[in-house]
């Protein structure tokens, strides 16, 4: 079994969702909205040293047709930094559809709910035992 923690990036703001392997249940787990990226980084060091996760899943955004954008260099460059700072694997899932599914809760921070969804697809469709 292994824990897993999924992030959904953005600038403003980082969606943090838990899950593990044997239950394959994704939840939604915090936000981040630590402006500098030092304090973003503490941040998830925190929760990776409260939750002890084998692995990172990071939502992969794209345009609909598949085309990449600015953002998905972002993120990329945030998983490779998952990776180098505290030695997680990082999986990369397409997060296309994730704020689709999300679009009815407006108003709302809806980051670690897209994260859930990016875990839970992880989940559904890479973490085939």
């Amino acid at each position: 079994m292994e824990t897993v923690l999924a992030f959904d990036f953005g600038l403003k703001r980082i969606g943090v969702a838990i899950g593990n392997t044997l239950l394959k249940q994704a939840q939604p787990l915090t936000v981040i909205t630590s402006e500098s990226n030092d304090a973003r980084f503490a941040a998830i060091e925190a929760l990776i040293d409260e939750w002890q996760p084998q692995r990172c899943v990071v939502g992969l955004p794209m345009h609909p047709d598949g085309a990449e954008h600015e953002m998905t260099a972002r993120c990329r460059r945030f998983a490779n930094q998952l990776h180098g700072r505290f030695g997680l694997s990082a999986v990369l899932v397409d997060e296309r559809y994730s704020s689709a599914v999300l679009s009815q809760r407006r108003g709302e921070h809806i980051d670690d709910a897209a994260a859930a969804i990016i875990l839970q697809q992880y989940f559904d469709d890479y973490a085939q035992s």
